[in-house]
């Protein structure tokens, strides 16, 4: 897997949004890379000549065993982790289920402590109290940045309904 290292560029992320029949996302927490203890969809770097839903796809397959097809773009978000080294450009790809009988698998133990089916307006309260010192520590349910920031720049879209 490539590292950025200098000279830093802006990179492009894919996130894949898996959604079942009660309107609930694949969503997992990320280990042994940036952002490590956060929740994220499945995704990763687009790759050269690769386009933005075979990505979704690939990753989504890679990550969870799961077979989708993307369908359609959400939205961008424009995520810097830090203004110097790591920047990148998320895009978020609505996903189905190949067969709607199958269920995502820790492929990657390594990059995922595991992957569940979460709501969106939980996703959407552990962006908005991602922050929140009352909360304690092992209560909290941090989201990866980009997933905060699809929360933030886009008060108004609404995920729940299938």
């Amino acid at each position: 897997m490539a590292t950025n290292s200098p000279p830093y560029h802006v990179r492009v992320g894919v996130a894949a949004l898996v959604r079942d029949s009660e309107g609930k996302f694949v969503f997992g927490k990320r280990k042994g890379s940036h952002g490590a203890g956060s929740w994220q969809f499945p995704g990763g770097h687009l790759e050269m000549g690769e386009s933005l839903f075979a990505c979704a796809e690939r990753e989504t397959l890679e990550e969870t065993g799961l077979k989708v097809i993307a369908e359609k773009v959400i939205t961008v978000t424009n995520d810097v982790f830090d203004p110097e080294t790591k920047h990148y450009i998320t895009v978020f790809v609505m996903c189905r289920r190949v067969n709607e009988n199958d269920q995502p698998e820790t492929v990657e133990p390594e990059k995922c402590e595991g992957w569940h089916w979460i709501g969106w307006d939980q996703i959407r309260q552990w962006c908005e109290h991602h922050d929140d010192e009352a909360t304690p520590e092992w209560a909290q349910n941090k989201c990866f940045l980009p997933i905060r920031d699809l929360v933030k720049d886009n008060p108004h879209i609404n995920l729940s309904a299938p």
